[in-house]
């Protein structure tokens, strides 16, 4: 499971122009899943989404998290995470979750994001999105659950 997190000053997603979900201050949360991905994955992404610190304290260093500044989070599914483009230039997606899986794997991850107390908000699943990101700073980090070691602690 991959999920590429954008910090943003605010984000929303739209599924038909109508606004679905929308945030203010925090992380867009693009999510893909792959084929063996399991409910821990979903687990130790949402913990290690929420817990990585990525937002500045008043020295302007990263030391906060989304929990210490109660950031928001707009979850967004995105199978092209798992794009194959090795060979040719056309990207191969086999590796990405079946969409019945990978549904229940992102509302996984949801819930788990939900459970530590912060506003989340999603888009809508196998729906065509429009994805309005105000990226701040520009801070993107790529968080991959297959690149977990047991010593590391969300």
């Amino acid at each position: 499971m991959k999920a590429l997190l954008q910090r943003v000053t605010s984000a929303s997603v739209s599924v038909d122009g109508e606004v679905v979900g929308e945030i203010g201050r925090g992380l867009v949360v693009l999510l893909g899943v792959a084929v063996a991905d399991t409910e821990k994955d979903a687990q130790l992404l949402a913990q290690k989404t929420v817990n990585l610190r990525v937002f500045a304290d008043d020295e302007d260093r990263f030391n906060l998290s989304a929990l210490d500044a109660q950031g928001e989070l707009l979850v967004v599914s995105q199978f092209t995470l798992l794009a194959d483009t090795r060979k040719g230039r056309r990207p191969s997606f086999a590796g990405a979750a079946p969409p019945k899986e990978a549904e229940q794997l992102v509302e996984c991850f949801v819930r788990e994001a939900r459970a530590t107390g912060l506003k989340v908000e999603t888009g809508h699943f196998q729906q065509h999105m429009q994805v309005e990101i105000h990226n701040d700073g520009p801070v993107t980090v790529l968080i991959d659950s297959r690149e977990k070691r047991e010593d590391i602690n969300c």
